[in-house]
């Protein structure tokens, strides 16, 4: 091949890779817009059922302006029961995202993950609607003040062979009832 055969080769394979890109860009843009609303809808409803079922009158929750030191606290609705508290403590695959309910006199009422990135069968079972699942997020109820699992000398029963994950949770609970102690 000449030199000047090869640049232009060159060039045409750049220029094909630049459209190709720009194509896909475009299109992933569009589905983005397509679909974004929708998301946005279905993460609602995913709090909304996250804040029920960790708050009795979840439909009197008001959004409440709050302090946090963590950096885990992403959201605080408050009602005449208590505090519905989201949380978004990073566990070992990704970030957990979850609602805590907290009443009047500091205490977990329940927690419950709306979202997460967890590896499956291990740390996965703490969103888990199985009875393993339920067994670990059910032990927070009614527990206060600053909390670990029980590998670090706490009252926390891990989920086996997932400990950051249960440290992870443990950590935005205990993120949710500093943020509530300050209400108080």
């Amino acid at each position: 091949m000449k030199k000047e055969s090869v640049i232009g080769y060159v060039l045409r394979l750049a220029l094909t890779l630049m459209i190709i890109t720009a194509v896909v860009a475009a299109l992933l843009a569009g589905v983005n817009a397509i679909t974004r609303d929708r998301i946005a809808a279905i993460d609602e409803e995913k709090t909304l059922a996250a804040m029920a079922a960790v708050l009795p009158d979840a439909k009197d929750a008001e959004p409440v302006s709050f302090t946090d030191d963590s950096g885990i606290v992403s959201a605080v609705y408050a009602s005449p029961a208590g505090y519905a508290v989201m949380v978004e403590p990073v566990g070992f695959g990704d970030t957990i995202t979850m609602m805590v309910g907290v009443d009047k006199e500091g205490k977990v009422l329940g927690i419950s993950v709306v979202k997460h990135g967890e590896t499956a069968g291990l740390g996965a079972v703490a969103a888990a609607k199985t009875a393993r699942g339920e067994a670990f997020r059910s032990q927070f109820a009614g527990m206060s003040g600053t909390l670990a699992v029980t590998k670090d000398g706490g009252q926390v029963d891990a989920i086996s062979s997932a400990t950051i994950t249960s440290r992870a949770v443990t950590a935005g609970v205990n993120a949710a009832l500093a943020c509530v102690e300050n209400f108080g």
